[in-house]
C-alpha cells in the first residue's frame, strides 16, 4: 500500500509548501543529478524534474525522478504531452506510481522547433488538460481511457500549471478553471516578476472560488544578473519581468548583481507569502541549485515542517 505524498501532506494540512526545479543532465552521467541533489535535501517538500524541458534532449524525467527517489527525495513527475501518445503516457504513470513517484505535473511542453531536434514530430495526442482528467480518471475511477479497468489505479497527486501573465488575465484564470474541473489538485505557476499583475490574477482566482479548490504555489525564479532579466523580459514567451525590476539590477556592480537576484527572489517570496489563497511556492533556480538554501533562508524558509 502506497502512502500519499509529503506535498499532498503539507498542503492539505495548510502549512506553506515549497518546491524545487531539478533539471536532469544531457546525457546519463548521475553525478550531475546527485549534486543538484544535493543543495535541495532536506530544504523542499519535494522536487521537480523536468521533462526535456525546451525540447532538448536530456535523461528521462521517469529516470531521474527515480534515482531522486533513491537518494531520499520527493519527487515530482514533469509529463509533457508533446512527446508520448496516450498509450505512453498511461503507461508512463504505472510505471512512476510502481516506482513509488506520487506527483505528477501534467504539462502540454515546449514546442520542438525551439529545441535541438527541430525535425521530430510533435505528438500531441491530449493537451495538459486532457492528460489532468487522465490521471483523475486513473487514480479515482481506477479506468484508463477507453474505460478498461486498471489492476492497482496510480494514487497519483495531480498538478499543472498555470501563466498569471499573458492577456487578458481573465482568460488565464478561466484556463485555471478548467484545469481545476479536470482534476488538478495543486498548481505551480510561471515565475512571478510583476507582483501587480500577479496579484490581480489571484485576486480573480479568489473571487471565482477557485483558491479553495486548488492549491496554488507561485513560481519563483532568481535573477543571476542584468543580461538574464533582459533575456527573460524579451526572448521568453509568457514571461512580464517590469523595467524597474531590470533596471533595479542593471544598477547594480557586475560583481553584486547576482547577490541582488537572489535578495529580489527573497523579497519576492516574502511578498507572496502575504497573498491570499497562495499555498506555497515553486522555486526555479536555472542551473542555480547551489543558491536555494541562501534564497530560502533570507526568506525565512530555511527548514521545512513534520507531517
Amino acid at each position: 500500500m502506497k502512502t500519499r505524498s509529503r506535498l499532498e501532506k503539507v498542503l492539505n494540512a495548510g502549512l506553506f509548501a515549497v518546491t524545487a526545479e531539478c533539471g536532469p543532465p544531457k546525457g546519463s552521467n548521475l553525478s550531475v543529478l546527485e549534486k543538484k541533489a544535493g543543495f535541495l535535501k532536506g530544504r523542499v517538500d519535494a522536487v521537480n524534474v523536468t521533462d526535456n524541458q525546451t525540447a532538448i534532449v536530456r535523461m528521462s524525467s521517469l529516470a531521474a525522478c527515480s534515482i531522486l527517489k533513491g537518494l531520499g527525495h520527493e519527487p515530482v513527475l514533469q509529463m509533457v504531452t508533446r512527446d508520448r501518445n496516450r498509450i505512453a503516457l498511461q503507461s508512463d504513470l504505472f510505471g512512476a506510481y510502481a516506482l513509488g513517484i506520487s506527483n505528477v505535473l501534467c504539462l502540454t511542453g515546449d514546442h520542438h522547433s525551439f529545441g535541438n531536434q527541430k525535425q521530430a514530430l510533435g505528438v500531441f495526442d491530449l493537451d495538459s488538460i486532457q492528460l489532468v482528467r487522465t490521471v483523475k480518471d486513473m487514480r479515482d475511477e481506477g479506468r484508463i481511457i477507453g474505460g478498461d479497468e486498471i489492476d492497482d489505479p496510480p494514487k497519483m497527486f495531480i498538478g499543472a500549471a498555470a501563466n498569471p501573465f499573458a492577456d487578458p488575465v481573465g482568460f488565464r484564470v478561466a484556463r485555471l478553471a478548467k484545469k481545476i474541473e479536470a482534476g488538478a489538485d495543486f498548481i505551480q505557476t510561471q515565475c512571478v516578476f510583476n507582483l501587480h499583475r500577479f496579484d490581480e490574477f489571484m485576486r480573480q482566482a479568489r473571487e471565482a472560488g477557485l483558491t479553495e479548490k486548488v492549491k496554488i504555489l507561485a513560481g519563483i525564479t532568481p535573477l543571476k544578473n542584468a543580461g538574464m532579466a533582459r533575456y527573460m523580459a524579451t526572448q521568453v514567451a509568457g514571461m512580464d519581468v517590469p523595467e524597474e525590476l531590470i533596471k533595479r539590477i542593471s544598477g547594480v556592480p557586475e560583481g553584486n548583481q547576482a547577490a541582488e537576484g537572489i535578495k529580489i527572489a527573497a523579497e519576492t517570496i516574502s511578498r507572496v507569502r502575504e497573498i491570499k489563497g497562495v499555498a506555497g511556492i515553486h522555486l526555479m533556480a536555472i542551473e542555480w541549485e547551489e543558491k536555494v538554501p541562501e534564497i530560502l533562508e533570507q526568506a525565512g524558509l530555511a527548514s521545512r515542517p513534520q507531517v
